[in-house]
């Protein structure tokens, strides 16, 4: 079903999630109802177990929500097939994990193509878009690196490459600074704000208040429920915040 408000790229009605164990129900989700704008930086926030990986993972089309509405793009994905959902994922969705998830015996460019085997562009071309998106996180000459060749921060960002080879328009970063020390954090940071500047649409997950402080709004759940959805007020450029840090050995 095709939604008229083409600003907005993604928004849950009342959305519950639940899981049976034996004869216990548990709530994850209790009547979450949100929106992103095209273009928008959110950071969600909240405590372990206050919902957030959930409502992560039903915007990820990686899991159903139990009742209720999730549109994505103007299209409601709730009751759409895994095939449908796949194609989704794969097409509209780029992922970043805490853990960078690269394989250890492939380059950085091989990694970064790895989205591309599921999509319908030849081989030139796959490499074609590694090579940008490589670019487009400053690691163009890292290109031939193996993961084990990589500092924390370059493996991070071949994850970042990867994850927009596909060209997606909304970017899901789960805890993607949890592994770095704090000034490459801030520079993962940066990449992103560059690339929201871009127009790309980021949801990030954090439980780093100095880490949701660079997005543009911040939400924070709560016992499965939405406690707190503010605007953040004049977020600091990470770059900014980079000339006050002490340089670290790369």
């Amino acid at each position: 079903m095709t939604l008229p408000d083409v600003d907005v790229v993604i928004r849950v009605e009342d959305i519950h999630k639940y899981y049976e164990l034996g004869e216990t129900r548990v709530h994850a989700l209790r009547g979450v109802s949100a929106s992103v704008e095209r273009g928008g930086f959110v950071a969600i926030m909240g405590a372990s177990g206050s919902g957030k990986s959930t409502f992560m993972n039903i915007l990820g089309c990686l899991d159903r929500p139990s009742s209720g509405r999730y549109s994505l793009d103007g299209v409601d994905v709730s009751g759409l097939e895994k095939r449908e959902l796949a194609a989704i994922r794969n097409g509209k969705l780029g992922f970043v994990f805490q853990g960078f998830n690269l394989l250890a015996r492939t380059t950085a460019i091989e990694n970064v193509q790895l989205p591309t085997m599921y999509s319908p562009v030849d081989k030139q071309e796959r490499a074609k878009r590694a090579r940008e998106a490589l670019a487009l996180v400053g690691l163009t000459g890292r290109a031939s690196h193996f993961p084990s060749q990589l500092s924390g921060g370059q493996q991070q960002r071949v994850a970042i490459a990867r994850a927009l080879v596909n060209r997606p328009s909304i970017l899901l970063a789960d805890e993607p600074t949890g592994n770095l020390d704090s000034r490459t954090a801030v520079e993962i940071v940066e990449i992103l704000q560059e690339l929201n500047e871009r127009g790309l649409t980021i949801v990030l997950v954090t439980h780093e208040h100095d880490i949701a402080q660079f997005a543009k709004r911040v939400i924070l759940f709560r016992d499965g429920k939405i406690r707190k959805d503010e605007p953040v007020r004049d977020p600091p450029r990470a770059r900014d915040v980079l000339k006050t840090l002490p340089t670290l050995e790369d």
